[in-house]
């Protein structure tokens, strides 16, 4: 067995790594078609999204929810919020984005793995956060390279209740976005936990895991319509 492959058996479990594989064959063959990723080697895959997706997991915030529900916006290929959810099988997620040929990408791999505790949406981020359907239902909300941090934080935090989280996977230069970030927070009812840095195996990065706690009801004027968000940033 891989290294990575390895690594994911020992702390998930061997259904874990074969969903994963399967998952895997399907992204590389869709691929061809989609475009759904620029990373098509298997080394690149395991280490660049899945490990970089399951970073999330060593988080105490990340037990504290056990059970709960988890919302992945702007989910793309399924990062993280599918890798997510064929590893950790005790929570039910909500992966939301804008583009139905992902959508179909991924009912095909829910369809195919079984997965009965994931629910996909078609919506913009903006709509999603405006719907009460899905307004403040979510302990925890994902999400991985959309938008700088005052952006991604609007489109993320009306998903959150009060005193769940919104948890930004970002790169290297994430403290270059904290000051619009903290901005963009006080006005969004939000608290910076901290900031999680991790190298990957490989040398295959560094992933910094910004943790947001909502400290209060997001007010009712936010999200903004769609697009605003991105054109005027809190």
């Amino acid at each position: 067995m891989r290294e990575w492959q390895a690594r994911v058996e020992q702390r998930f479990g061997a259904e874990a790594v074969d969903g994963l594989a399967r998952y895997q064959a399907l992204l590389v063959e869709w691929n061809e078609r989609l475009n759904l990723t620029a990373i098509v080697d298997e080394a690149g895959i395991w280490t660049k999204h899945f490990w970089d997706s399951l970073l999330i997991t060593a988080a105490p915030e990340w037990s504290v929810i056990s059970g709960g529900c988890v919302a992945d916006v702007g989910t793309g290929a399924g990062f993280p919020g599918l890798v997510l959810a064929i590893c950790c099988r005790d929570r039910s997620y909500l992966l939301c984005d804008s583009l139905q040929k992902r959508l179909d990408f991924l009912q095909h791999v829910v369809d195919e793995l079984g997965l009965n505790h994931v629910t996909l949406l078609h919506a913009r981020a903006e709509d999603a956060g405006r719907n009460p359907a899905y307004r403040g239902q979510y302990d925890l909300v994902v999400s991985r390279a959309v938008a700088r941090m005052n952006v991604l934080l609007e489109l993320t935090a009306p998903l959150a209740r009060v005193g769940g989280y919104v948890c930004a996977y970002k790169g290297p230069g994430v403290h270059g976005e904290m000051a619009d970030g903290l901005r963009a927070a006080k006005a969004l009812g939000l608290t910076l936990s901290r900031v999680d840095e991790v190298d990957l195996p490989g040398d295959a990065g560094h992933r910094a895991l910004a943790w947001w706690r909502v400290e209060h009801a997001v007010p009712q004027r936010y999200p903004r319509r769609a697009g605003t968000p991105q054109r005027q940033p809190l």
